[in-house]
């Protein structure tokens, strides 16, 4: 089924979240922006938790976690409508709030050790990579 079909299947009232991209689809004369969903809003934020909160092991309270915060970044929540992931531009502050949010959940089931939330804070900055390149010199013709 494509997001078209569902959409006009259930009147726009499901969330539909793709593997691949899609267009808008227009339902009732309501447009429905798809979100393109992968590990990539997740991931990242979880591996982050676990690095700075030092945490032994990735539990299903750690991933649900994730998911949660996740969804507390989703203008189709914060707003009512729009679309149900946060856009990509936000993936660094998306991150980070994952990150706390596992680090911390790890602390609290004592696979990591208990830290104040200033010092999961400073961890997490201390371990998030920035995409920082050196300059480019050419060495041959």
């Amino acid at each position: 089924a494509t997001p078209q079909n569902i959409l006009s299947w259930t009147d726009g009232e499901a969330l539909v979240a793709t593997g691949s991209p899609f267009s808008p689809v227009t339902v009732k004369g309501k447009q429905y922006p798809i979100a393109q969903c992968n590990n990539s809003y997740i991931f990242p934020g979880i591996g982050l938790g676990v690095i700075a909160s030092g945490a032994s092991r990735v539990t299903d309270e750690m991933l649900m976690a994730a998911s949660e915060t996740l969804a507390q970044h989703s203008p189709l929540v914060n707003n009512g409508e729009g679309p149900v992931l946060p856009e990509l531009k936000d993936i660094q502050t998306v991150s980070r709030a994952i990150a706390f949010a596992v680090g911390k959940v790890a602390q609290e089931q004592g696979v990591a050790v208990k830290t104040s939330a200033e010092a999961l804070l400073q961890a997490i900055s201390d371990n998030f990579w920035l995409p920082e390149y050196r300059n480019y010199r050419r060495t041959s013709i």
